[in-house]
Parts: structure tokens; sequence; C-alpha cells
């Protein structure tokens, strides 16, 4: 078991937001093109413009909209009128726009916002207050929340992938109105509780990807609370654990762990794996050199770059995959921009969608190779979790999970 446990928490069955005003933190934090300002991935727009749907047309609600996009200084903070246009589209509702944040014309709009209608509110981090995280009962009291809470009758957050964060929008309204989780919100939680908590075995983890540090975190912990029977590791994180077995990885490959920062994670990867970790490293990978030439090279022999797992090692994981009750997957096992080193990848999300595991895929740009209308989503699921989904992994608890339980509490009395 995980040492955090997950809390109960209302979802829109157990409240009344028939004809309500509501506010509904979404994320639609999504990847902009720093070339063109474009958004170059909607699939966040997509899952919770369905929300925006039900809301309006089931419940009749008065719903506005909150998001946040980047961080000041980044290219990637911008305004959500591009949001706007795709929501709209994707949902079907004629959803307004509004360039303001709490100042007065978004109260105006606010206040005069009719049933049955939507509006999108710009970006929340445009106000300050919303980029400094506390204790849910400290952001009760910032402006934002005083200034738009006595504007509504219920808060529902469906913004999972934020839900490692402690800022007002995500935890100081739930502390002020009736508070409930949306559908994509609950969704994620239900998919970690069927993954986690009915003990099925064998478990299986693949790990890989580009945010090395987090996933080491991840890996302490789950070999601390002895939830993974198997661990895959694939990417940077498994040539950290190669190099922390003593087997050479190729001069190349070494560089690049130390460019990256890595080596310093060695001491680490070696004590996980004197405790007697459950991981598997590859045995061989597809490798590139100078020219494009591509071939499999083992483990102990590379000569050139790495770019995927080899034949062997797809075998031999997917053997583990094919034989797991649940599996949980982050990160690819390649370099899958580019399309000749997307095999490895593919080919364990095909063994995954072949077994009988309940899979949980960790989003990410290995949710870009799931065909999602094709999918089992009975036994297949795939978060929009991203770093809150890591952070959760590694035994960290989710603020605006807990705040979600804190107002069921004082609002609904459980």
């Amino acid at each position: 078991m995980l040492s955090q446990q997950i809390p109960r928490i209302p979802i829109l069955d157990d409240i009344d937001v028939s004809g309500k005003k509501v506010f509904l933190r979404v994320d639609i934090n999504v990847p902009i093109n720093p070339d063109t300002g474009k958004i170059a991935d909607d699939r966040r727009i997509r899952v919770h413009a369905k929300t925006i749907k039900l809301l309006v047309e089931k419940y009749n609600a008065a719903v506005v909209i909150g998001s946040h996009q980047g961080r000041p200084g980044e290219k990637d903070f911008v305004s959500l009128e591009k949001h706007a246009d795709l929501l709209r589209t994707y949902s079907g509702v004629d959803i307004e726009f509004v360039e303001d944040v709490m100042g007065p014309t978004a109260r105006k709009a606010i206040k005069e916002l009719e049933r049955g209608r939507a509006l999108l509110l710009d970006n929340l981090r445009f106000v300050s207050e919303e980029l400094i995280e506390a204790v849910p009962e400290k952001q009760a009291n910032t402006f934002l929340v005083r200034r738009l809470g006595p504007l509504f009758d219920v808060y529902v957050n469906d913004a999972f992938a934020a839900a490692h964060r402690s800022q007002p929008s995500l935890v100081g309204f739930p502390m002020v109105l009736p508070s409930v989780a949306g559908p994509v919100f609950y969704r994620e939680i239900d998919a970690l509780r069927r993954a986690f908590e009915k003990m099925e075995s064998p478990r299986i983890f693949v790990l890989g990807g580009v945010k090395v540090h987090d996933m080491v975190r991840v890996i302490e912990h789950l070999v601390r609370s002895r939830v993974a029977d198997r661990i895959l590791t694939l990417g940077l994180v498994a040539q950290l654990f190669l190099v922390a077995k003593g087997v050479g990885i190729g001069i190349e490959n070494l560089r690049t762990l130390e460019e990256k920062g890595l080596i310093t994670l060695i001491p680490r990867a070696r004590r996980i794996l004197f405790k007697g970790a459950p991981i598997e490293t590859p045995i061989d990978f597809a490798t590139v050199d100078d020219k494009g030439n591509v071939k499999d090279e083992k483990v102990g022999a590379i000569t050139r770059r790495i770019m995927d797992i080899g034949e062997n090692t797809i075998s031999m994981y997917s053997g583990f995959v094919k034989d797991a009750k649940v599996v949980i997957m982050r990160g690819s096992a390649g370099v899958i921009e580019d399309e000749r080193f997307r095999k490895g990848t593919k080919s364990l999300l095909e063994a995954a969608m072949d077994s009988r595991a309940f899979v949980l895929i960790g989003g990410g740009h290995l949710a870009s190779l799931v065909d999602e209308e094709s999918i089992d989503k009975r036994r297949v699921h795939v978060s929009t979790g991203g770093n809150a989904l890591l952070l959760f992994l590694s035994g960290e608890t989710l603020p605006a999970l807990e705040a979600l339980a804190m107002s069921a509490k004082m609002f609904l009395g459980w």
C-alpha cells in the first residue's frame, strides 16, 4: 500500500448544482509553440470541454471557468483567448471570454452571467497571488478568493493536473464554498484507487522519460512502500541505473548524463539497488551513429548514442507487462520525436493493451501515442495528471485533493 491514503471527496452527484453559479477550475495549461505562439497540444482543452458542456447543458448552471497558462517570464505565459476559441469548438458552448480575472470587468461579467451560459476568465496567474503557495486557510483570505468567492454558489475543481499546487484557486475557494471534484478530477482519483488500493499483483511500473530526478524520488518511494513487484526502467532513468550497477553505457551517453546533471544521482540509485529493489534495466539499446545509421547494441558494448530500447529488451519487458495485473506507465522508452525510435514505447503500450491488467498511462508524450477512442476505458486510463501523478507516486499528498476533503467536512458534514 502507498503510505498516503486517498480521502473520500464529493462529486457532482453529492451536491445540487442545477441552476447554480459555479466556479469551475480546470487545467488547460498546454504546450505553446514558442515560434508561432500557437497551441501545440490541445488534449487537456478537449477533455475539459466535456465538463463545461455537462454543467451548462445538463445542470443549466452559470459556469465561470478559471485556469492558468505558463509562468511569468516564460514564453508560454499568455492570455487564454486562443484557449477560449478551442473550448467553444470542442464543447459546442458559446463561451464568453473576459480579459480580466478579478477586476471590475470580471466581477460585472460574473454577476450578469445567466443560467445555461459560460465564460472564461483570463490567465489566473495574471494575479500575483496565484503564484504563491500556502495552506488553504491562508489562501481563503487572499484578494482573489475574497473578491470572487461571494459571487458563486458552488466550486468545482476539475484540475487534477494542478492538484499538487496549493494556490488560491485550488485550495482557497473550497474553504469558503461547497466544493466538489469534477469528472476529470474524479476519474484520476478513481484510477489511482483502482491501481493502488485493490492490492492486485503483480504490479509493474514502467518508468522513463526525461524527468530523472522526479523518477528517482518515485522509485525510492515505491521501494520503501513495497508497492511495485517490478520496476522496468527506460531512457535516461535506465542509463542511470546501469551506471549505478557498474555497467558501461558508452562515453557519449555517459557525457549526456553529466551534461544533464544526473551523475550526482548515481549514489542514490546505488543505494536503491542495495536495498534489493525489484528494478530491471535494458539488456540492449537501439543506437545511432553520426551518419544516422541505426542498430541494436548490447549493454556493456555500447559505442554509439542511445535512442531507444533494443529488440531483446522489448521482448523481455513485454513479457513482464503481459503477465501483470496492474501496469503504471510514465515516460517514453526512446526519443519518440523521431519516428525511428518509437518502437520500444509503442511495443510496451501494445503489450499493456493486450494484457488483462488495469493500465494507468501517465500522460505527457506517452499519451500522445495512445488512440483514446479505441481503448477500453474500463481497463485503461490515460491521465492528464503529469506532475501531480508523479508527486502522488512519490508519496506526497496533493493539496487540492486534501482541500476538497476539508470542504466536505465543513459544508457537507462528512
